[in-house]
């Protein structure tokens, strides 16, 4: 049976994980054992996706991110390059804690920033947008604009990722979709 997704030449592939169909993983990276990848996802250069990870569907993955045991992305999630997770909180070289591993999710349509740095434990809310360079130490909420060292919250966005700007009323309206927004007791939704 032919492979349904593209892996370059350069590419290392281990037995027992799971590509979906459209797929295309690029030069000198690294997929792991009892990973799962979902449809549509592009995996740029140099990227390791170590075992039991799973990414959904449409997932970009740009150059030089490490992807550890413990981190799971939903679809249509953004990692910006060289961006970092950990799964330790508190790593030594000459202690084995692989049975200690501790999970991360990233939550549908979220973005994360290059450089960022996401401390293992936290959540990224659904489109959430990670700043460039910013480290997070806490869960962030979905739509939050998250930005600095350590992460602080700076605002709202949108699905687009256009910061959110709320009415007397709570309301605010996407400029490029129009799609409108509420805010309540510090929680964005979309209005259906």
């Amino acid at each position: 049976m032919e492979k349904e997704f593209f892996a370059h030449e350069t590419a290392v592939i281990d037995e027992g994980c799971s590509i979906g169909r459209g797929t295309k993983i690029w030069h000198f990276s690294h997929i792991m054992k009892d990973s799962v990848i979902g449809e549509k996802c592009n995996i740029g250069q140099n990227v390791v996706i170590s075992p039991g990870v799973t990414l959904g569907n449409n997932v970009k993955v740009q150059n030089n991110v490490s992807i550890y045991t413990g981190v799971i992305c939903e679809d249509d999630v953004f990692l910006g390059p060289s961006m970092v997770f950990t799964n330790i909180i508190n790593p030594r070289s000459a202690i084995i804690r692989r049975d200690q591993y501790v999970k991360t999710t990233v939550r549908r349509g979220a973005s994360i920033g290059a450089n960022a740095t996401i401390i293992c434990g936290n959540e990224i809310g659904e489109y959430a947008l990670i700043g460039a360079g910013a480290v997070i130490t806490k869960n962030v909420r979905p739509f939050a604009l998250v930005v600095g060292n350590p992460g602080r919250q700076t605002g709202w966005v949108s699905e687009y990722a256009h910061k959110l700007s709320f009415s007397h009323d709570g309301v605010a309206v996407c400029p490029e979709s129009g799609q409108k927004y509420r805010l309540y007791e510090e929680r964005v939704t979309k209005i259906i």
